[in-house]
């Protein structure tokens, strides 16, 4: 009976890390994590302006502080996917913006995994009721030496968090 039993035990456990290597070998993108039901469920949105680090106003970037925000405001609500508020206590999910210029190296190599950091968008979501964290998102503004080319960098990285969100909560228009 033990032999039984340990011939088993061997069998379900050679299925079992058969299985598990085949599932390690699918694509990432076929073992894609669950989204977050209340992202995809949101119907009110309230958003934070975390702000904008110093030294970026009104160089490299023109406009103040507040673009980033302002600009996503615009966006969600050209959208008409999602009522926005204006209270956090009223909102389903809270969005938070923040424009940060990274300290680092200023002489980094590549092929030492060090560079200089851009500046870069971070949006975070938030579950209004629980205040934890449900998924962020962070897109880098890229160098450019002509102030137009700047101001065209973070517009394109401000609207790629947006096309994120949206595709993500699977509001994005097709």
């Amino acid at each position: 009976m033990k032999a039984i039993s340990l011939g088993f035990c061997t069998f379900v456990c050679a299925a079992l890390l058969s299985a598990v290597g085949a599932a390690a070998q699918q694509p990432a993108s076929t073992l894609a994590a669950p989204v977050p039901q209340v992202i995809r469920d949101a119907k009110k949105i309230f958003i934070s302006n975390a702000g904008a680090d110093s030294g970026l106003f009104p160089s490299p970037f023109s406009g103040d502080p507040n673009r980033g925000y302002n600009q996503l405001y615009a966006g969600l609500k050209a959208t008409s996917q999602y009522e926005l508020v204006s209270d956090p206590a009223d909102a389903d999910l809270v969005l938070e913006l923040q424009l940060t210029a990274p300290n680092g190296p200023t002489n980094g190599s590549k092929v030492n995994g060090a560079s200089n950091p851009v500046p870069m968008l971070r949006m975070v979501v938030y579950d209004r009721k629980t205040h934890f964290v449900l998924w962020a998102f962070t897109q880098s503004i890229e160098i450019a030496f002509l102030q137009k080319t700047h101001d065209r960098n973070f517009d394109e990285a401000l609207s790629a968090i947006l096309l994120e969100f949206e595709e993500l909560s699977g509001k994005a228009a097709h």
